[in-house]
């Protein structure tokens, strides 16, 4: 579905992204991991054409996308869904209104075809009775669906999550991630997920791609990540269990050897 081939970024004289090479499979769930601040928002900027690459190519459905024109990008973006880290609501909205924005803005549809469309959207994430309320009126794990109600209101074939599950508490992150989860195979959705948590990734991803110094160093299902002997992603691992779950750290740290 995308296809990622020697992809370079800098800032100044600050590397980002230092070669990428990754394919995303078609229908699955790929998580991108590594430490904060190390490309993986970056990077879904690149996929979504708000970011250019300084070389390299994104193949989208094996069309190289890194030289269309905007007018070109907006078209192309109508595949995409976008759940942004923080929701990226409008606060001067109601929930319908954020649902139902990106169905004004690029589609004919009638105003009783949004309406219903809008209240679909909102029955699968679990908020038509919120409909009429304002972002300001809503807990943090409900802004995160209205978001995601929001991002699948175009019905894309591909949809990004930078960090879904960012400030909210253990039970909502592992609730929230269930719902992307479920939304995802219900809708045959290839996703891509930015976030550095072990835990969650482990539990949903379909495979995984470990970001360091501006490469991928380690990619694979989750049973593989787990036994991968790349140091960093080791170390990234063990670090992560011993501070969610402490006999599992020292489980995988005795498994190495360290």
């Amino acid at each position: 579905m995308v296809k990622l081939v020697d992809l370079y970024k800098s800032f100044g004289e600050q590397t980002v992204l230092n070669g990428i090479n990754l394919e995303i499979p078609r229908g699955k769930l790929t998580f991108i991991m590594g430490r904060s601040g190390t490309g993986k928002s970056v990077l879904l900027k690149h996929i979504i054409g708000l970011l250019k690459p300084d070389r390299g190519q994104i193949l989208i459905d094996g069309q190289d996308v890194t030289h269309l024109s905007e007018k070109e990008w907006q078209r192309l973006r109508r595949k995409f869904g976008f759940l942004f880290q923080e929701g990226a609501l409008f606060d001067s909205m109601t929930v319908a209104e954020n649902v139902a924005f990106p169905l004004i803005e690029h589609t004919k549809l009638s105003k009783k075809e949004i309406q219903r469309k809008v209240e679909e959207k909102l029955s699968q994430v679990g908020l038509l009775e919120a409909r009429n309320k304002y972002p300001a009126e809503l807990s943090g794990g409900m802004k995160k669906r209205a978001a995601l109600a929001r991002a699948l209101a175009l019905e894309p074939e591909i949809i990004l999550f930078d960090e879904p599950t960012t400030g909210l508490d253990p039970m909502l992150q592992v609730a929230t991630m269930k719902l992307i989860r479920k939304t995802q195979q219900q809708y045959g959705l290839t996703g891509v997920v930015v976030t550095h948590d072990v835990p969650i990734a482990l539990m949903a991803a379909d495979y995984i791609a470990f970001l360091n110094e501006g490469r991928v160093v380690a990619e694979g299902t989750p049973e593989e990540i787990k036994k991968s002997e790349h140091p960093f992603v080791r170390e990234f691992l063990k670090s992560a269990f011993e501070g969610c779950y402490p006999e599992e750290g020292r489980d995988v740290q005795e498994k190495h050897g360290d």
